[in-house]
């Protein structure tokens, strides 16, 4: 039996709650040190992924501990891309809280709400990223300002299981191609937003 929107987003805090404990700090300046080459994409704004074609991510400013989950799962295959799982595969768990570290800098604030008109399907995501977009603990990613076009590959990404997670895949098993692209462009949108970290610009300089 399909798992109600709000059965879900019980889960995912309990989840939450019992695993953010467990992540290590990350060294942001080793982290920039053996993060280098993570710049040849992540360090170019409106850099493209070649195929399929979407925006590169935004990583400054999104949470740590996000950060370091999600190589984890490039590092497992628990995500697929071929890309990422060789830059993951090679790196211990302290290099990748490191590295998440460095690109993270220091976590978005939530802001009083969202801006713009929300679509229907965001009743779906606020109990776990907040209706302006920043994820409201350290596990959940920060969305706000994110290129529309990723989050929506992302959320087909968790409808086919190409990334392997229960809650996201009840919560976008239940979205429309429609209902993911108004999401992704209502969430591009909000503020405060998310950052392309510049290649030659030390994150520990970001005020």
């Amino acid at each position: 039996m399909r798992m109600s929107v709000r059965s879900l987003a019980v889960l995912a805090l309990t989840l939450s709650a019992a695993t953010t404990a467990v992540h290590a700090a990350g060294d942001p300046a080793r982290g920039k040190t053996i993060g280098y080459t993570c710049l040849g994409c992540h360090g170019v704004v409106a850099y493209k992924n070649v195929y399929p074609t979407y925006s590169v991510p935004k990583l400054a400013g999104q949470h740590p501990e996000y950060l370091a989950a999600a190589l984890k799962g490039y590092k497992t295959s628990q995500r697929s891309h071929a890309t990422m799982h060789a830059q993951a595969a090679s790196m211990s768990d302290q290099d990748i809280e490191d590295v998440a570290a460095y690109f993270a800098g220091t976590a978005l604030k939530p802001t009083t709400g969202g801006t713009g008109t929300a679509p229907a399907a965001l009743a779906t995501c606020v109990s776990c990223h907040g209706k302006d977009g920043v994820g409201l603990t350290p596990d959940y990613p920060t969305l706000s300002g994110q290129y529309a076009d990723y989050l929506e590959r992302a959320l087909e990404e968790y409808k086919k299981g190409a990334r392997r997670n229960p809650i996201m895949l009840g919560f976008a098993s239940t979205l429309k191609p429609e209902e993911m692209k108004a999401l992704g462009e209502y969430y591009a949108k909000q503020r405060p937003q998310l950052e392309t970290l510049p290649r030659r610009t030390s994150i520990l300089s970001r005020k």
